[in-house]
């Protein structure tokens, strides 16, 4: 039986974290490869400006991916405006640098800091798969019987993190570990869940850092030794959409890093 290769056109894409960093290059791409993209981000982000920028074919939904009547609101959006959704791509997520506990100062890791990480991209990411699998459920199926594909951000942390990194870390664990059942779950729905564990990327929160400490950290990259493009990002994104057989899976994006202690 011949493969039922898919193509971005015409599909529609809900991406959190869409304002900016890997969710932006990702609406960025659907649109241009002539889909619609649906810009889910908080509403002091810069979606609003983010969307317009790209054309009748983007809008912003504010919204805070751990709350279920904002991510119910930003489907209802998605289906008035474009009619359906196809892809969803979970880029929202926070983190914090702390130790577990500093003996200098006698200071534990502050426990709400540690909870409100594993909220955001944990149950955020889940809270999104859920409402959206109910979205996509609604959709006619393929020659394949597909009817969608969620995708993932994890982090190379997830395997190895550093100091510092216990709460993104574990969040970022969490999603590589659920992507497998959830696959499992939506797989009689004809809806696929892949999750991309990107390493170190040019994004804003890199951005922030020192040029001296970008330019080390980009030195430890194997090949290419530099910084991830978030349209790299975006480029796996789409080449997952296409390529059906692609489930359950975690692929790491990273240039061959290993982290180091």
């Amino acid at each position: 039986m011949a493969a039922a290769l898919r193509s971005l056109k015409g599909m529609v894409g809900l991406v959190t974290g869409g304002a900016s960093g890997l969710g932006r290059a990702t609406a960025e791409r659907l649109v241009q490869q002539g889909g619609s993209a649906v810009l889910v981000d908080l509403p002091k982000s810069d979606g609003e400006s983010v969307a317009k920028s790209l054309g009748e074919r983007c809008i912003f939904a504010p919204a805070d991916v751990t709350s279920e009547s904002d991510v119910k609101a930003a489907l209802a959006l998605a289906r008035e405006k474009f009619g359906r959704v196809d892809v969803a791509v979970n880029c929202a997520g926070i983190a914090v640098a702390v130790k577990t506990y500093n003996i200098k100062k006698d200071l534990p890791h502050n426990l709400e800091d540690f909870q409100r990480v594993i909220n955001v991209n944990i149950a955020g990411t889940f809270n999104v798969i859920r409402l959206t699998a109910g979205e996509m459920g609604r959709n006619e199926p393929d020659s394949d019987g597909h009817r969608g594909v969620i995708i993932n951000t994890a982090s190379v942390a997830a395997f190895e993190g550093q100091v510092g990194q216990a709460a993104y870390s574990a969040s970022k664990g969490g999603i590589v570990g659920m992507t497998l059942p959830i696959a499992r779950d939506l797989a009689p729905l004809g809806i696929r869940v892949v999750t991309i564990a990107p390493g170190l990327f040019a994004t804003p929160l890199l951005a922030s850092l020192p040029e001296k400490v970008r330019t080390f950290l980009a030195r430890q990259v194997p090949f290419p030794s530099r910084l991830g493009a978030p349209e790299e990002y975006a480029h796996l994104v789409q080449c997952i959409v296409e390529n059906p057989m692609l489930n359950g899976e975690v692929i790491r994006l990273d240039g061959a890093i290993r982290m180091q202690p």
